[in-house]
């Protein structure tokens, strides 16, 4: 218990320390970067994994495919695929690509078994409704699969943002700059904020993507994520 107390302690005393909400190391400026890594990442892999996962989903071909390319890349380890492009190429491109491969699969593979899963009676009726079947898909698949998607988005969403972190060990920015710089420095207070601070990202992405299941997904459906 006083382990604990000494590591809120050197937490606190880090985080209000003025010198800490200042300049390019201060902890707006490193938080931004963060979320700039994490936002780029997301995006291009919700892109990539949303339209495999609808498109193989909905026309049932290569879906055996998709989520077996997509389990092996989970096998991955993203920071040894960072390792091995930054020797192709020193720059920060290197670790949005590991950061896009690691949240690429949640996505696919939640999309993919969300619209799969679909109840063939609704699209039965969409169809009987005079719906063609992008129709089908757009008005009667993707609504009845948003809350696997969003769960597949939230798991990468969190998993980006832990994970880019990595981005500091190649000497980019970010909140991982604080962890990599108190190892080396054997500044444990530095590590403990630096640590702490990538936490409590954490937590909020995860917050705001549960209200967002909430604003969008219709009550009914809802317990569909619970369950998943």
């Amino acid at each position: 218990m006083n382990d604990l107390w000494n590591q809120i302690d050197l937490f606190w005393t880090w985080l209000t320390a003025s010198s800490q909400w200042e300049g390019d190391d201060g902890i707006p400026h490193r938080t931004l970067e963060h979320l700039y890594y994490t936002g780029v990442a997301l995006f291009a892999a919700a892109v990539i994994g949303l339209a495999l996962g609808l498109l193989v989903g909905h026309t049932g071909r290569g879906g055996f495919l998709a989520v077996s390319v997509a389990n092996v890349a989970r096998a991955i380890p993203t920071f040894g695929l960072v390792l091995f492009i930054v020797v192709i190429d020193y720059s920060i491109t290197p670790v949005l690509v590991a950061l896009v491969a690691l949240a690429v699969p949640p996505i696919l593979v939640n999309t993919f078994e969300g619209v799969r899963g679909v109840d063939a009676d609704a699209k039965d009726a969409a169809r009987g409704m005079g719906m063609s079947g992008w129709g089908v898909l757009w008005r009667a698949e993707l609504p009845m699969a948003l809350p696997l998607i969003l769960l597949g988005l939230r798991t990468s969403a969190i998993q980006v943002v832990a994970t880019a972190t990595i981005a500091a060990y190649p000497g980019f920015g970010g909140l991982g700059r604080y962890i990599i710089d108190g190892l080396a420095r054997n500044d444990y207070q530095l590590v403990v904020g630096g640590t702490v601070l990538v936490v409590l990202l954490a937590l909020i992405v995860q917050l705001i993507f549960a209200g967002l299941r909430r604003l969008v997904v219709s009550p009914g459906l809802l317990g569909t994520a619970r369950s998943s």
